[in-house]
């Protein structure tokens, strides 16, 4: 399986999966059909499929064109969160690949530094997205394995991210710092 990343927007990315056995391919949140099309031509491949993570009109704009451009696509569509997924993942997935639909990771880690200041993880990385973004190349995929190491969503079962939430429960956790999310300004640096 190939994954090509492509670039939509100003912060979205579009998945282009390549089975180079069958040479059939799906799309990920088509937000720039034509941008598919034209990969699609490129890797000379049939797409087949399109699966839509979440609901935003950009997404499910780029379905209908989709559909008026390949004929006998599969559309799958979905919301995608992460909910309580830390509690599904098990060490025999750690280290998979995540692959986001949003070009947040700079923002997403100054939310964790300030959930998890003393965090070295989450400094590392987020110096590392910072030079990434610097130079104009995406910053992910990541691992399971990495995020759990900085991603206070994947963390609530860490006692300094259950401090920062003032719950020891996970759920109750994930609640709060999710709701404080929600209402996060980021600072510049």
């Amino acid at each position: 399986m190939k994954v090509e990343l492509l670039p939509a927007l100003t912060d979205n990315y579009m998945y282009l999966l390549i089975d180079e056995e069958t040479k059939e391919a799906a799309i990920v949140d088509p937000v720039e059909p034509q941008k598919v099309v034209e990969a699609v031509k490129k890797h000379g491949v049939k797409l087949t499929t399109v699966l839509t993570t979440h609901h935003h009109w950009d997404h499910a704009g780029g379905n209908e064109k989709m559909v008026k451009l390949v004929s006998g696509l599969k559309v799958y569509g979905g919301d995608s969160r992460v909910g309580a997924l830390n509690q599904k993942v098990t060490h025999h997935n750690t280290f998979k690949r995540v692959y986001c639909g949003h070009e947040y990771t700079i923002n997403n880690l100054k939310f964790a530094r300030h959930v998890e200041p003393r965090n070295d993880a989450i400094k590392k990385k987020l110096a590392w997205a910072k030079d990434k973004y610097d130079k104009g190349e995406p910053t992910i995929p990541s691992t399971i394995a990495e995020e759990f190491t900085y991603n206070p969503f994947m963390r609530v079962r860490e006692k300094s991210v259950q401090e920062h939430a003032g719950h020891t429960d996970p759920v109750a956790t994930m609640g709060s710092i999710r709701k404080e999310k929600d209402n996060f300004r980021v600072p510049k640096n």
